[in-house]
């Protein structure tokens, strides 16, 4: 099974329940594509190295998972793309030891 971790940057302007709501969407799409989050790290609201969308803060998850579905991180790309209040993501496979 591969290792997986999704850094996702949501918007500062949400209210927390929604933000609540995109990463429960997030958890979701990776139990739709044959993964299995194991761990969510909130990092809280830090400030962006740039503005996005005038915006020069916003809200950091890292979502961990385990998928052996090899297009799983393909499909969540596609479906982060379109998610209302995430502003940046980024799927990337943690090295396997």
């Amino acid at each position: 099974m591969s290792k997986y971790e999704i850094a996702v940057v949501v918007s500062a302007k949400l209210e927390d329940e929604d933000r609540a709501a995109v990463i429960e969407k997030v958890k979701g799409f990776v139990e739709r594509y044959q993964g299995t989050v194991t761990n969510v790290d909130d990092w809280g609201k830090k400030k962006l190295a740039y503005e996005i969308q005038k915006m020069s803060e916003a809200y950091y998850y890292f979502v961990y998972f385990e998928s052996e579905n090899s297009e799983c991180p393909n499909d969540l790309e596609k479906e982060l793309r379109i998610l209302d209040g995430v502003i940046r993501y980024l799927v990337v496979k943690e090295d396997e030891e």
